[in-house]
């Protein structure tokens, strides 16, 4: 799993790793990871070492509020985020600037210290409503203010289906790119190569491991994506597949929404399957070998945060090419990138 690339990156709020991945990847090395909660930290750490994918030593927990950035940081190319989503999100009160889990300031102030040649932060859908618009110029107009001739912003949903990830997750991603490298940005398109697979297609192969026979069966007829994957929040009860309408949608696709199952069908089961912790990753796009620390609770809350890594991959490589363009100086035919808040929905 270990590449050699030029090109760093710093990413915080790096939660179970999905954006870290995809951005590795895509081709870039983390000289730093930021996270809060010890369970994904662990996370972070326990594949790291496995797999190669970047130190254990560039593994920070803190608050990112607090964090001290070590001498390495600051030459990354890149600094990426996901930032809580609660202060945006249709699930909570959509305080904004006004909710105390809003890091998108010190996100901004840890980009102006670091000043890197790009800047990625995702977040929910909702952050792209009308009743944000004020937040997000206010975003786009700190990072076009930054040091350095500023940034210029895109900004878009991206949903991760068009990528190949078997779920509905819309996520409201900004790349930020210094002048000269964003008049060569081609936003992701998605869906050119591959299309998502069934609920069905992506878990047969773990379904049948311990050798139910109606795992062929059972994957047949779960024949279309799946829902968003919920219960990130720590104020969500115990791990399962979300709310009543979710757990219906769910239920249509066989499976139980209302838990989470501690174990894959065996011989002679009979029923409606659950889905572990491991397959509730896979429907987020990670890999089957991706390895989550914690019990069964504090695991699916790393799942249920996730950026989807196909999706971190795409804006990765997006950006890699545009590098890659403006140092052949090739103009291509990309999309204007945003300057006000009102084109970014």
């Amino acid at each position: 799993m270990t590449r050699t690339s030029r090109f760093t990156s710093v990413e915080v709020c790096a939660g179970a790793g999905g954006q870290a991945l995809g951005l590795h990847q895509a081709g870039f090395r983390h000289v730093g990871l930021v996270e809060l909660d010890p369970y994904a930290v662990a996370t972070l750490k326990l594949n790291g070492e496995e797999f190669g994918l970047w130190r254990n030593d560039a593994v920070h927990e803190a608050d990112l509020r607090n964090w001290k950035p070590p001498e390495a940081c600051y030459s990354a190319d890149l600094l990426a985020g996901g930032v809580p989503c609660p202060p945006f999100s249709i699930a909570g009160k959509q305080l904004g600037r006004d909710d105390d889990r809003d890091l998108f300031p010190a996100l901004l102030d840890l980009a102006e210290e670091l000043q890197p040649r790009a800047v990625v932060i995702e977040n929910v859908r909702g952050l792209l409503g009308s009743k944000f618009a004020d937040y997000r110029q206010h975003v786009i107009d700190r990072l076009t203010s930054m040091p350095g001739g500023g940034y210029r912003v895109w900004w878009k949903l991206l949903e991760a289906h068009d990528f190949g990830v078997p779920q509905l997750r819309p996520r409201a991603v900004l790349v930020a790119l210094r002048p000269r490298d964003a008049a060569f940005f081609i936003p992701p398109q998605g869906g050119l190569s591959a299309s998502a697979p069934t609920v069905g297609e992506a878990l047969v192969s773990t379904m049948s491991q311990r050798g139910w026979e109606g795992a062929t069966a059972w994957a047949a007829a779960a024949d279309r994506i799946a829902p968003t994957i919920v219960g990130g929040s720590k104020k969500h009860g115990g791990p399962d597949l979300g709310p009543t309408r979710a757990r219906r949608e769910w239920a249509a696709l066989g499976v139980d929404g209302l838990g989470l199952a501690n174990e894959l069908p065996g011989p002679g089961f009979a029923g409606i399957p659950k889905l572990t912790v491991q397959q509730a990753a896979i429907i987020q796009g990670f890999p089957e070998w991706w390895q989550l620390a914690g019990r069964k609770t504090h695991a699916y809350r790393q799942v249920g945060n996730a950026f989807p890594p196909p999706v971190a991959q795409a804006v990765g490589t997006a950006i890699l090419n545009a590098w890659a363009a403006a140092a052949k100086a090739i103009p291509p035919a990309g999309e204007v990138p945003a300057t006000r808040a009102t084109t970014a929905a």
